[in-house]
């Protein structure tokens, strides 16, 4: 059928057109993602979707979900608080940077597991790490000392920071942080109360000193030991 010349195909709005992608743009997307969802909430798919496309236009910033987050991780890095250098403060230097640490992988629900088995090279990661390790040398601990205890403080840090965003659903269903340590306690001290005294005389005898206590400060008695126990290797 011929089309009259006096009708006209409708014309289609058209559509603004798509601020170009950036690495940064992406990393922030992601990083939103997984404050809401966790790291099993990002994907490729789940990051371009909140720009409105497809996969493969991140794909020219970011090789992989692999690569994504080691993004994520180091920008997160990049939050913690690095103080300028104090020698005669070395030890509270490097408790500062531990607990800023802590509390920014912290929230950023389960990140800290994108850290776990790998070894951190980007620009904000290496800059905490040279940080404590100068801090560290400027007390008189030994070079090569000062580079494996960094290795160890950060592994505790991350270590715990990811432990906690596994409990922190099931704080969440008790309401509350007191509530869900308080059920939890008095659980466990019930169970270590019954146990076979002849087998584990210990923990039945201290039930309520291994259930006492909350996350933070456990973190702090652990982070106190490992610090203080640098002590014996200070050689000025």
């Amino acid at each position: 059928m011929k089309e009259s010349p006096f009708l006209r195909r409708a014309i289609k709005p058209q559509r603004p057109a798509k601020n170009p992608l950036g690495r940064d743009q992406i990393v922030q997307a992601a990083l939103r993602i997984v404050k809401a969802e966790g790291i099993d909430g990002v994907s490729m798919r789940r990051v371009a979707a909140e720009f409105d496309t497809g996969p493969s236009s991140l794909y020219a910033h970011v090789t992989n979900k692999d690569e994504l987050l080691q993004l994520m991780f180091d920008e997160v890095c990049g939050m913690m608080e690095i103080p300028a250098l104090d020698p005669p403060r070395w030890k509270e230097q490097v408790l500062e940077i531990a607990r800023t640490s802590h509390n920014v992988l912290l929230d950023h629900n389960d990140l800290a597991r994108a850290a776990l088995a790998t070894i951190p090279t980007g620009p904000n990661a290496l800059r905490a790490s040279d940080a404590m390790i100068g801090m560290m040398v400027s007390g008189g601990v030994p070079p090569q000392i000062a580079a494996w205890a960094m290795d160890r403080i950060f592994l505790y840090i991350t270590a715990d920071a990811y432990e906690m965003s596994i409990w922190r659903g099931a704080v969440t269903e008790a309401g509350t942080e007191e509530a869900f340590t308080t059920q939890l306690s008095d659980d466990l001290v019930a169970y270590f109360e019954q146990v076979p005294e002849d087998l584990y005389p210990n923990i039945r005898r201290y039930a309520r000193e291994m259930a006492s206590g909350g996350a933070e400060a456990r973190f702090e008695l652990g982070l106190a030991m490992l610090v203080d126990g640098l002590d014996k290797y200070v050689t000025k």
